[in-house]
């Protein structure tokens, strides 16, 4: 669980290293198999995920419970929310340039 001085960190390094992150977007087609893979993957190389939800996706199930069924299939955490936007982080040792987190 982070903390909120965490979240902060995470926040300003994302800020920081904008192009450094990888954006999805998640339309009609909501949550599939392929693009639960695409994000594992992503998080092999990365820290941070950004997930935009289209409003087609918050037409069929509401911008919470995709939230949570996402969190829970990539076994990462919430950041910030903001509209229709999160940022999602999984800590990966293996990367150079990871986030340190104070304690």
């Amino acid at each position: 669980m982070l903390s909120n001085k965490n979240k902060a960190e995470i926040k300003r390094f994302a800020q920081q290293n904008e192009k450094s992150i990888l954006k999805v977007n998640v339309g009609k087609d909501l949550i599939y198999k392929n693009v639960v893979e695409m994000i594992n993957k992503a998080f092999n190389t990365r820290e941070l995920v950004k997930i935009c939800f289209l409003k087609s996706s918050t037409a069929q199930k509401s911008k919470n419970e995709l939230i949570i069924d996402l969190t829970s299939l990539l076994n990462c955490e919430v950041v910030q929310v903001i509209g229709n936007s999160i940022l999602l982080y999984k800590p990966n040792d293996k990367i150079s340039n990871r986030i340190v987190l104070s304690k």
